[in-house]
């Protein structure tokens, strides 16, 4: 019998897992490899050959994720020098006081400087501006700012002058650039509000929108018409008759000058009255209107006090109703027939008639209705005293009179 070579058959393995392993490992070494070789190809414009076949590839393996597959938007530049390192208090520093969040009330162009003044306070030797600065920016973001930085395509921002312009684009549109060169031409002087105060006001704006595009003799044209007519007059008068006669960089220097000496010298006449917004608020007005409504309801409870408190019987003159003095013969016979009647069980099982009796009666029914007490001889009735009640101070009494 002749026996037959097969050159195809793989020798045994008795440890088959151990070399599958090293198999995967030297695959996924391969494939790190080869995006490598790819983004520098890429970058030099070549294209990146691929040494791994897709069909040599298992299926878990499009599912591991790779260290060299995360993303970056930024590509930092490589460093030559051999001690490189940058101090964790500038990145604390950055963090505590320059940091971005991307809200609408934030000004991007402040963030830029504050963030160019803390970097430019530190210099490496062999190190560029831009490695510094594209490696500590990140650190100066947060919330939706920082997720606009993650959302730029992998490796797109190489300079930091391409970071400045995408951030400045991003969060300062067009629209917000035309409202703000809006508020600049529109400006106009708040009541109330002094000289240097509506200078330095007028100069925010121009900072907060560096790229307005307003020349030099219009910021100062528009500044001098939305001044008050004083303010004006005064201005034309240390100008020599009229601010409009002088040059752009002279009525420039002297409103400096002017709102300079305002701030040095302020008029006490203002200093009562702030200006917010096109409103003014005037604390001791407010406050006086608050303190006379609230006399007013003082007088008012006290006037429904002294009323319930005057109330005189005119029978005894002590501080009570008619209707309730003891010695009001009809009071006296209602409070008697009610707890007569609540008190006997058999009150409703009596002769209706019995009630107007003349034995069953409390008082003469023939007699008149408001009877003065009987006085013993000899006995004089003295006149009863008025009873005078403590009035508070602002309130009219009112008047009381008692009939004998």
């Amino acid at each position: 019998m002749q026996r037959r070579n097969n050159l195809n058959l793989v020798p045994f393995d008795p440890d088959i897992e151990r070399t599958f392993r090293r198999h995967r490992r030297e695959n996924l070494q391969v494939a790190t490899l080869n995006q490598t070789m790819a983004e520098d190809n890429n970058n030099n414009g070549n294209n990146a050959i691929n040494l791994v076949p897709e069909a040599n590839r298992a299926l878990r393996d499009y599912a591991v994720p790779l260290v060299q597959g995360l993303h970056q938007s930024i590509r930092r530049p490589s460093i030559n020098a051999n001690n490189f390192e940058i101090k964790p208090a500038y990145i604390q520093m950055i963090q505590s006081s320059v940091q971005f969040s991307g809200l609408p009330s934030d000004d991007p162009n402040s963030h830029l400087v504050n963030f160019l003044e803390i970097c430019d306070t530190f210099k490496y030797n062999g190190v560029t501006d831009d490695a510094i600065r594209l490696r500590l920016f990140p650190f100066s973001l947060r919330d939706k700012a920082k997720s606009w930085l993650n959302s730029l395509p992998n490796g797109s921002i190489t300079t930091w002058e391409d970071l400045a312009q995408k951030f400045l684009a991003k969060f300062f549109p067009p629209a917000k650039t035309a409202k703000m060169r809006n508020d600049i031409t529109s400006f106009i002087q708040f009541d109330g509000e002094s000289l240097y105060e509506a200078w330095e006001r007028f100069k925010e704006l121009l900072r907060r929108c560096p790229h307005h595009g307003i020349p030099d003799w219009l910021q100062v044209q528009t500044f001098y018409n939305g001044l008050v007519g004083s303010i004006k007059t005064i201005i034309d008068a240390a100008a020599g008759g009229a601010l409009m006669s002088k040059n752009a960089v002279d009525a420039y220097n002297l409103l400096e000058e002017m709102a300079s000496n305002n701030y040095q010298w302020p008029s006490e006449r203002s200093g009562s009255r702030k200006a917010v917004g096109a409103y003014e608020i005037d604390a001791l007005g407010t406050l006086t209107t608050q303190v006379a409504a609230l006399s007013k309801k003082l007088d008012t409870l006290g006037v429904h006090a002294v009323q319930n408190s005057l109330v005189v019987c005119e029978m005894c003159g002590d501080s009570h109703s008619y209707d309730q003095c003891p010695y009001n013969s009809e009071s006296v016979q209602f409070v008697g027939n009610f707890n007569r009647q609540q008190n006997n069980p058999y009150s409703n099982t009596y002769n209706p008639g019995w009630r107007n009796h003349p034995n069953f009666s409390w008082s003469n029914n023939a007699g008149p209705s408001n009877p003065k007490p009987i006085m013993p001889p000899g006995f004089q009735q003295q006149a009863r005293p008025q009873f005078q009640k403590e009035v508070p101070i602002g309130i009219t009494p009112l008047a009381i009179y008692i009939q004998d």
